[in-house]
């Protein structure tokens, strides 16, 4: 009966493991590991902000091509929850402007809870000094959603949403895809980000009415 019992218990047990990596992989929860920095070196989408923070020990680099000129970016994580960012932005038409940014995790995002985090772009007001407030969640079938709030260049509400497009792919591996739509609080924009090497991810899509195309590295 003992040896029954331990057997009963092994199958169940087992059977929860399976379980469990069967949520996971329908909730589709994005890791960190998908994180990349957006357009401003904020760790992000295209334009607006994710609630994902370096972690100690990570960093970021960001080139982008953009009809208003280039934008080459750095992130990295000074202390618990705490992100600092830059870019410089290179116009064709007038001189270059660098900005620094600053990002707090609030809230982690667990399976049920979303992720918070506070920040503010362009510290020293430079071009456009901008505080906000955003929060993700990842949800079923592969879909994650980003909604925040900002003054300055967001002008009120944003949003994002993130479809995994290879749902059983590894995250930041090929061949991970994910289709990005998000609404900066002036526009539209749309795009793809590709895992093409562990941490190395191309962006391609349509920004403020015209086509860009970035690289994205994430040091671990």
């Amino acid at each position: 009966m003992a040896v029954s019992f331990i057997i009963i218990i092994g199958e169940r047990t087992g059977f929860m493991k399976k379980s469990i990596l069967i949520m996971f992989v329908f909730l589709g929860v994005f890791s960190q590991a998908s994180a990349a920095p957006a357009t401003t070196g904020t760790t992000g989408n295209i334009d607006t902000p994710s609630a994902d923070v370096l972690r100690p020990g990570q960093a970021s680099l960001a080139y982008y091509n953009l009809h208003e000129g280039k934008d080459l970016a750095f992130g990295v994580n000074i202390a618990k929850n705490l992100e600092l960012s830059g870019v410089r932005q290179e116009y064709k038409k007038t001189s270059a402007e660098t900005y620094l940014n600053l990002k707090y995790g609030v809230l982690h995002e667990g399976i049920l809870t979303p992720g918070m985090a506070v920040g503010i772009e362009d510290i020293t007001n430079q071009k456009e000094q901008t505080v906000y407030a955003v929060m993700s969640k990842g949800m079923p079938l592969g879909l994650r959603l980003h909604a925040g709030v900002g003054n300055g260049h967001y002008d009120g509400l944003f949003f994002a949403v993130e479809k995994k497009l290879i749902p059983m792919s590894m995250g930041g591996v090929f061949p991970d895809t994910s289709l990005i739509i998000e609404h900066n609080g002036h526009a539209m924009n749309y795009g793809l980000r590709m895992s093409i090497a562990a941490g190395l991810k191309v962006d391609a899509g349509w920004r403020d009415n015209s086509s860009y195309v970035g690289f994205t590295y994430n040091c671990y």
